[in-house]
């Protein structure tokens, strides 16, 4: 009985996010990574294609759980094909909002999952920076 009720308490939108799998990967060559590590163990990585301002491509990998899985994914689908500065603003609790069943308790994954994109976005500001030469 208790595997219907994890299937009748989660919301589609998370169940979605969590067993959905399509994201799931190494991007090869990323312009930006990012990780995070949660007080709990769990580690994201995030990787992000960029072509002129916007995220062509994203991914995620995690050793986390399914909330972690659930908050990656929700990330990484949210950012590709949006501005840099869109990705920028993300916040936690608009990853939290859109999975509606993610138990409070859980919130630090969607967190996690928001700094590993925004380690990523700073990362490819110095790839961006045009080279000094003394030229």
């Amino acid at each position: 009985m208790g595997d219907l009720d994890f299937w009748q308490k989660h919301s589609l939108s998370f169940l979605e996010m969590a067993l959905q799998a399509d994201k799931r990967e190494r991007l090869s060559p990323a312009s930006g990574y990012g990780h995070a590590q949660g007080t709990c163990g769990d580690t994201v990585e995030i990787f992000i294609q960029v072509q002129g301002d916007f995220i062509r491509n994203a991914s995620f990998e995690t050793n986390g759980c399914l909330y972690t899985i659930a908050c990656a994914n929700t990330v990484v689908h949210w950012v590709e094909g949006r501005s840099l500065q869109d990705a920028r603003n993300l916040e936690p609790v608009s990853v939290f909002d859109y999975l509606e069943t993610l138990p409070q308790e859980e919130f630090h994954c969607a967190e996690m999952a928001v700094d590993a994109l925004r380690m990523a976005l700073a990362r490819i500001s110095r790839i961006a920076a045009p080279p000094t030469s003394g030229h």
